[in-house]
């Protein structure tokens, strides 16, 4: 009978699959950080991804509190595994903003009715631009979003999304406006290890 896996922490799990990075990166904010997490790295592996989405389900449920959750939506492409992992626990369907024409908008025939209960999920927040944008899209649809979530915040907890947030690790990593970077300063050069072209 096989043994139920050690529960590993999220940061020792990014640590065990090389997805948590040092060096010089461009951030898909445009902002430049010495360390990255690349969540594809820990979400190619299924059993991680669907361990992280109990739990971030799990999180997304108790900030939502007595409402019945009725969808979860995600940016494309950095929330995509993980908020198909988030709708698997929850049991309820999944939808994903993507850009177009420079703006996250609801595509391939994907519907929200008004009234319909949603939470947001991504993989990494920073500036949590792309998560605010999903959650525009939402109610511009006539959509209640309840609440949004993440498996890392890289702001310290500091971004406001006006929806109650959670995330499953907190950090608060250096990162600067290229124009004062001190990496860029030394001549190191910077790599874009993200899902956003440059």
């Amino acid at each position: 009978m096989p043994q139920p896996e050690p529960d590993e922490g999220v940061l020792n799990l990014f640590r065990s699959t090389g997805a948590y990075l040092s060096g010089h990166f461009r951030l898909t904010s445009g902002l430049h950080s010495p360390e990255y997490l690349q969540c594809a790295l820990v979400l190619q592996h299924p059993r991680h991804a669907e361990k992280l989405g109990q739990k971030l389900a799990a999180a997304l449920r108790a900030a939502a509190g007595t409402q019945p959750i009725n969808l979860v939506a995600s940016p494309a492409i950095g929330g995509l595994i993980i908020g198909h992992e988030v709708a698997r626990a929850l049991g309820t369907r999944f939808i994903f903003a993507e850009r177009d024409a420079g703006k996250m908008t609801l595509r391939r025939g994907f519907e929200v009715a008004p009234g319909e209960t949603a939470v947001v999920v991504e993989d990494v927040i920073t500036t949590g631009g792309s998560t605010r944008e999903v959650i525009e899209a939402l109610r511009a649809r006539g959509a209640r979003v309840l609440a949004a979530g993440s498996i890392i915040d890289r702001s310290g907890g500091a971004v406001d999304l006006g929806v109650p947030r959670v995330a499953l690790e907190t950090l608060t990593v250096t990162s600067h406006p290229p124009e004062s970077c001190p990496l860029c300063a030394q001549g190191i050069p910077v790599v874009k290890p993200g899902s956003r072209p440059t």
